[in-house]
């Protein structure tokens, strides 16, 4: 672990967006039950610190994709290794995913969802690189938009390590 991590931010900015968050969620989806759906492994951390901020009643289950492997960039391939445990159908669904960058993942994975006739399939993530994009896909809650630099802390990892960092950082 020879890695350098500048603090990209801080560990108070990313809760309070986190709780501002679960605040918005709430108003959206009152009246509502909604059902998160967690992005395994870097996911968890945020979907967690949402949930406890989030005031309608909510169901939990996860999902574990992969496209990076363990380098720096998307190879570009989409491979499920955990699906949902539960049945969306009638479902508002809201998918919690640490970053997006190229979209490609999340493209894939809301076009999967939509096939299980859910009420509805939005998007929530920490993290966005807008930058990266290179497929369409609608975002409906971000935390924070970030430039083009590899991130870790708060869930996000670079060969497993760092995802316990409480603040986001970026390996120089």
């Amino acid at each position: 672990m020879n890695e350098k991590i500048n603090v990209l931010i801080s560990e108070e900015e990313v809760n309070k967006k986190i709780k501002s968050l679960g605040e918005q969620i709430s108003k959206d989806y009152e009246g509502k039950e909604l059902h998160l759906i967690c992005v395994l492994k870097g996911g968890v951390f945020a979907t967690c610190e949402l949930a406890k901020h989030i005031s309608v009643p909510l169901s939990i289950d996860f999902m574990s994709v992969s496209s990076y492997g363990d380098g720096f960039v998307s190879s570009g391939r989409v491979k499920i290794i955990k699906d949902l445990d539960d049945s969306i159908e009638d479902k508002d669904v809201l998918i919690v995913e640490d970053i997006i960058d190229s979209g490609n993942t999340l493209k894939y994975l809301v076009d999967l969802l939509n096939t299980r006739k859910p009420n509805s399939v939005k998007i929530c993530t920490l993290l966005d690189k807008p930058d990266r994009r290179t497929t369409d896909v609608a975002v409906d809650y971000v935390g924070f938009q970030i430039p083009d630099k590899f991130v870790v802390g708060y869930g996000l990892d670079y060969m497993q390590k760092y995802r316990n960092l409480p603040y986001i950082g970026v390996i120089e």
